[in-house]
């Protein structure tokens, strides 16, 4: 069920910017190219998407997520993680090699993938690491002191 809405979402984001006019929105939105290239980015991203390694999006707290990404099987060798352009990229290395043994049954394959996230703003990637099988990425929101909220002293 999960995959089918993900799958009508992207869909719909796809058709959205493939009749998208930014033009309009100009006289009324300031700042937001960004915003308008991560969407159109994203639906690019996906449309290219296989669905491999399943993962989950946690979020810890006010300000803090985890991406968990299943990948047994898999080091912290066989993978990189990029931070580019506002969009995390974690993918895999290439195909691992298993020297010098003999496999009577190949049951078990190597699947090469490339995952993207597109990251707001404001989100900072603070770690990532291994831990049984699972790719843990550490994400923050890092909100400025001016944009959180506080209290005004009356006078």
């Amino acid at each position: 069920f999960k995959e089918d809405t993900e799958m009508v979402t992207t869909q719909a984001l796809t058709n959205i910017f493939d009749h998208f006019d930014r033009n309009l929105l100009t006289p009324y939105a300031v700042g937001f190219d960004r915003v308008f290239d991560r969407l159109q980015d994203y639906t690019q991203h996906q449309v290219q998407s296989t669905g491999f390694p399943p993962y989950n999006i946690r979020k810890d707290g006010d300000y803090n997520f985890v991406i968990e990404l299943a990948l047994a099987g898999l080091t912290k060798d066989d993978l990189e993680v990029e931070i580019a352009e506002g969009v995390l990229t974690v993918r895999t290395k290439g195909k691992k090699d298993e020297e010098g043994t003999e496999l009577l049954h190949r049951g078990i394959s190597f699947r090469q993938f490339n995952r993207k996230w597109t990251l707001a703003d404001d989100i900072v990637v603070n770690d990532a690491k291994m831990e049984n099988g699972m790719l843990l990425i550490e994400l923050e929101r890092v909100v400025p002191e001016e944009k959180k909220p506080r209290l005004m002293k009356i006078k």
